[in-house]
């Protein structure tokens, strides 16, 4: 049975995952940062990718809370803009 509980975990290959708390299964997400960007970044990378992830399950609540009112959501559009 998957773990209710899901954690973010930074691998030692330098992945920033988040995975059931249980550590089985693949990954639910992984972010890898260039070395572009840790340069830009510095140390910060776990915490702009608890953002990031926080971001994402956000826009997925709406997506779905939409989807459930029968309003559109923004993968109904034929157009979309990617910034």
């Amino acid at each position: 049975m998957p773990s209710a509980f899901l954690e973010i975990v930074q691998l030692d290959s330098g992945e920033i995952v988040l995975r059931n708390s249980d550590g089985e299964g693949e990954p639910l997400v992984n972010i890898r940062f260039s070395a572009a960007a840790k340069d830009y970044i510095g140390k910060s990378e776990v915490d702009i990718a608890k953002v990031m992830i926080q971001a994402g399950i956000q826009a997925a609540a709406h997506i779905n809370e939409a989807r459930a009112t029968g309003s559109d959501s923004p993968r109904d559009s034929d157009e979309q803009t990617l910034h």
